[in-house]
């Protein structure tokens, strides 16, 4: 296939659209008893139907279901690993906007036995996907292995059950590995792993918050790379994995911010991925100077240069000037276009309009054709 037609494509997005308001009103329905799981179920196949014709019709070549199945990005998929137990006791996740704080309060979880895989996840969902995508790539999006432990730290796990914390990682890094051998049985060629920890760790409260919970403050980046790449080891022939690094996402909020130096030669160097997905929309990511660090010609950035977070639909003239500076350190040719993150990594979605999401996934197609090409 040709370069532009191999994932991640240059016009592409992070994953989670916004949810339709018949689907989330059918939700309503579900949590008041007034409509059944097949009811819902049923009204997500039909809004997936809808949202990847739009998709294709805009011209994106990845296509996903929007995690219209999912309540929040990574939640919904880390409670399917036998060993898991959904606590009831809630976290309290603090995320920032230009007009002050915003709570995020979702269940949290604890390891309480050993780690399996009794199924696919998300391979059910990943089925229908394929089955309503007619000339694009299905693309699966899943939480990174680190996303496991991030908050609550080694506390959420039952020593009992893992007294040894290598045990543990390795434990977790095999159940992710049969994950990914499992969806690529299922014929998934393109799949992102979602991670907040990279990204996260280059702001210092965030590495103070880590060592607050039992992490290494200095090299908590480093451990979990090497989980990370313990889980996609021997990934199957014919699958793309890229990363997404994200400072978080709610309600057009966020948690962390600073560039990507204080990660950048190892995740860049090392990591095991094809290729990367990163915020770039303002000044709280930093400059592009971090990107000297990406191998020349083996990986690829896409660069998040349109915000999800922000209505206002940027200006053609200005993302041109972002990628000619971002490609004075790595090339041209290596760099892609999206938005920085998920229009909506928790079923509330950010302060945009549906036309107003389809406006920036529309001009990130059109502006990907005439840099690089159709």
């Amino acid at each position: 296939m040709p370069v532009s037609q191999t994932p991640p494509f240059r016009a592409d997005h992070v994953g989670s659209l916004l949810r339709p308001p018949q689907l989330l009103a059918a939700r309503e329905q579900v949590k008041a008893g007034k409509a059944s799981a097949a009811e819902l179920r049923a009204v997500e196949d039909e809004a997936i139907r809808r949202v990847a014709k739009m998709q294709e019709e805009l011209g994106l070549h990845g296509i996903t279901d929007g995690e219209f199945r999912r309540q929040a990005w990574h939640m919904d998929f880390l409670y399917q690993f036998g060993g898991v137990t959904k606590q009831q006791d809630p976290l309290t996740i603090r995320f920032h906007n230009d007009k002050g704080d915003v709570e995020f309060q979702p269940s949290s979880l604890r390891i309480t036995g050993k780690l399996e895989l009794d199924k696919t996840i998300f391979g059910e969902e990943f089925k229908f996907l394929q089955s309503v995508v007619k000339s694009g790539v299905p693309k699966l999006t899943i939480p990174s292995p680190c996303m496991m432990t991030y908050r609550g730290g080694n506390d959420v796990i039952d020593r009992h059950v893992y007294p040894d914390m290598a045990e543990f990682r390795h434990d977790l890094a095999r159940v992710y590995r049969e994950e990914i051998a499992g969806l690529a049985q299922l014929g998934c060629t393109y799949l992102q792993i979602d991670d907040t920890s990279f990204a996260y760790l280059n702001d210092p409260d965030q590495r103070a918050y880590v060592a607050s919970h039992g992490g290494d403050k200095d090299n908590q980046h480093l451990i979990n790379l090497a989980l990370f790449n313990a889980a996609v080891q021997n990934r199957p022939a014919g699958m793309t994995i890229c990363v997404h690094m994200c400072r978080g996402n709610h309600r057009s909020s966020w948690v962390a911010s600073g560039g990507y130096d204080y990660v950048a030669d190892a995740v860049f160097n090392r990591l095991d991925v094809d290729g990367y997905f990163l915020e770039y929309d303002d000044s709280r990511s930093g400059g592009f100077e971090p990107l000297r660090f990406v191998p020349k010609g083996k990986k690829r950035v896409v660069l998040g240069l349109l915000s999800s977070k922000r209505s206002a639909l940027e200006e053609k003239d200005a993302i041109r000037r972002r990628i000619d500076e971002a490609a004075k350190y790595v090339a041209l040719d290596q760099l892609c276009l999206s938005p920085q993150c998920g229009f909506a990594s928790t079923e509330l979605g950010n302060a945009l309009t549906l036309e107003q999401q389809n406006a920036k996934l529309s001009l990130i197609v059109d502006l990907a054709r005439e840099i690089w090409g159709p």
